[in-house]
């Protein structure tokens, strides 16, 4: 038979195998396992080359030795010396040894596929249809194997994918949680059992520092040695700030189905994205907590800011031959300050100036007993002196050694315009005569409250002629600042007093705020703003 006529021979005898080579493909493409593969492998080479056995071996390494997948004689493991490294297909024909074919086959993954086939049924040597059947054959394995290793990745995918969507799960579960909790150790020791759950670790510590001591520490499980566990080498861990405080959770020790495995960096971010989710619960209850007691304070504001409006006059009485009018501005909810203007008994017009140390609840209620005070003794016909003793000594009694009220007041006959005034401590009102020459009032004494120690109180008494004016305010308006921590000052005040001398009270009023604000500009007001203006018409 000449060379030409034994290639179509063969490619004839080829072309009666396809069927088999395309059945023994869907076999091995479909096997479940390495194990399956080596079995299905085996049978189908096995029935192709009419052979006494074939023996299938693998290694994961060049270095590693050759372990059996699936083999029909225990004695060709003797044999595996003859299966060469190589980095192409390697098939060596031993015709001299008991197995008569070695092959070796590189993976994708740089593992080995061994072979070692035996003597065929009827001891014909191999032929060259038997060479090519086991090349094919070969292939079909190296295909099957690279299916089976997607699969083993994708499975392992899934079920990474899967175990994430867990956590994640796990992780929006234990935030709601957490969030529902309204005691801080139950919050952080759940915050930690579910940190220790969430990545396998086995143990968990959660230390808490303040300027740089350790405050507080928790454990899961309570048994554990702090420092014994915090030196292992197989751990994760993070912090978290909040407020001069330190959080930092340490886990320990991975647990896996195999024993102990080392954290992935999938563990660090869950870790991470917890440890913010714990930040976010303790920080929310704290601004809840905080919303609570501001909203508390923010009412006890508002009665006391009611109190205090009830207390200053809407209206001032209409006093014949007389024009007054008033105004007090609040720097804060609740101000300090404090005006009055009321007709007594006798017909006389008593005037009061107030001013108290400090804003807020405390000096509005000092002012509430300040005009209560007032009110039952400008009734009966005490002198000012005597009237301010026991206020100062009401005011001592009922207050704190920081708070102390400076006050004017002035008692008006209104048919002479003769005063009588005292003042404790407070700014010397200004007395503008007709010739527009201004006079300080200075007369009293030490604020109210400030001491108890039998100090007197002297009075003095003026007289406001036709024509004059006088103008009674707290220290808010001189020292209002602007924005170069400038103060408006007494000698812009007693200028504007001489310069809008024309202006009825009303309109004075008006103005002064007016000049005030003008001076101030954008400048947050810092005190309050109080003022009470009389003028006898000429």
């Amino acid at each position: 038979m000449t060379e030409s006529e034994s290639y179509n021979a063969l490619l004839d005898r080829l072309s009666l195998q396809v069927n088999s080579f395309q059945e023994g493909f869907r076999i091995l493409s479909n096997s479940r396992s390495l194990t399956d593969i080596g079995k299905n492998f085996v049978h189908l080479l096995r029935g192709n080359l009419l052979v006494s056995d074939i023996n299938l071996f693998h290694k994961s390494s060049e270095d590693e030795e050759w372990i059996n997948l699936y083999i029909q004689k225990v004695e060709s493991q003797s044999y595996t010396s003859n299966l060469k490294i190589s980095e192409t297909l390697y098939i060596n024909y031993a015709m001299e040894l008991d197995y008569k074919v070695y092959s070796t086959l590189r993976c994708i993954d740089n593992s080995f596929f061994g072979i070692i086939v035996g003597r065929k049924i009827d001891n014909t040597e191999f032929n060259s249809l038997d060479a090519i059947t086991l090349q094919i054959f070969t292939r079909l394995l190296d295909n099957a194997y690279q299916s089976h290793l997607a699969r083993v990745r994708e499975k392992n995918l899934i079920f990474s994918l899967n175990h994430k969507v867990l956590q994640l799960n796990s992780l929006v579960d234990t935030g709601i949680e957490i969030s529902k909790l309204e005691n801080n150790t139950q919050l952080l020791e759940l915050a930690l059992e579910r940190a220790v759950a969430l990545t396998n670790a086995s143990k968990g510590i959660m230390r808490i520092i303040r300027d740089e001591k350790v405050i507080a520490t928790l454990r899961l499980p309570n048994t554990i040695n702090v420092a014994e566990t915090l030196k292992s080498k197989d751990k994760i861990e993070t912090q978290v700030d909040y407020r001069g405080y330190s959080y930092i959770v340490t886990l320990v020790d991975k647990e896996s189905r195999d024993g102990n495995a080392k954290f992935d960096d999938t563990d660090e971010i869950l870790l991470t994205a917890f440890a913010r989710q714990v930040h976010s619960a303790v920080e929310n209850k704290e601004l809840h907590k905080e919303a609570l007691e501001n909203e508390t304070i923010k009412k006890e504001l508002s009665v006391a800011s009611t109190i205090q409006k009830k207390i200053i006059p809407e209206t001032l009485p209409v006093i014949d031959d007389y024009e007054i009018a008033g105004v007090n501005i609040s720097s804060k909810e609740v101000g300090g300050d404090y005006y009055d203007c009321r007709v007594l008994p006798n017909g006389n017009v008593a005037m009061v100036m107030a001013d108290v140390a400090g804003k807020g609840v405390p000096a509005s209620l000092l002012v509430s007993s300040l005009s209560a005070s007032l009110h039952a003794y400008l009734e009966t016909e005490i002198s000012l002196d005597d009237l301010a003793v026991k206020l100062n000594k009401l005011i001592y009694q009922s207050s704190t050694a920081d708070k102390f009220i400076t006050c004017f007041i002035s008692i008006l006959n209104p048919s002479t315009g003769e005063l009588d005034i005292i003042n404790a401590g407070h700014n010397p009102s200004l007395h503008l005569r007709k010739n527009k020459v201004l006079e300080k009032i200075e007369a009293g004494g030490i604020a109210l409250g400030m001491f108890d120690m039998g100090l007197p109180f002297k009075s003095e008494k003026r007289r406001i002629e036709k024509g004059e004016r006088i103008l009674m305010f707290t220290d808010g308006i001189p020292e209002a600042m602007n924005e170069n921590d400038e103060e408006y000052s007494d000698e812009r005040l007693e200028k504007f007093c001489i310069d809008n001398c024309f202006h009825d009270a009303e309109k004075f009023i008006n103005e002064l705020v007016a000049d005030v604000r003008s001076f101030t500009k954008d400048t947050p007001q810092s005190d309050d703003i109080t003022a009470l203006y009389l003028i006898r018409k000429s």
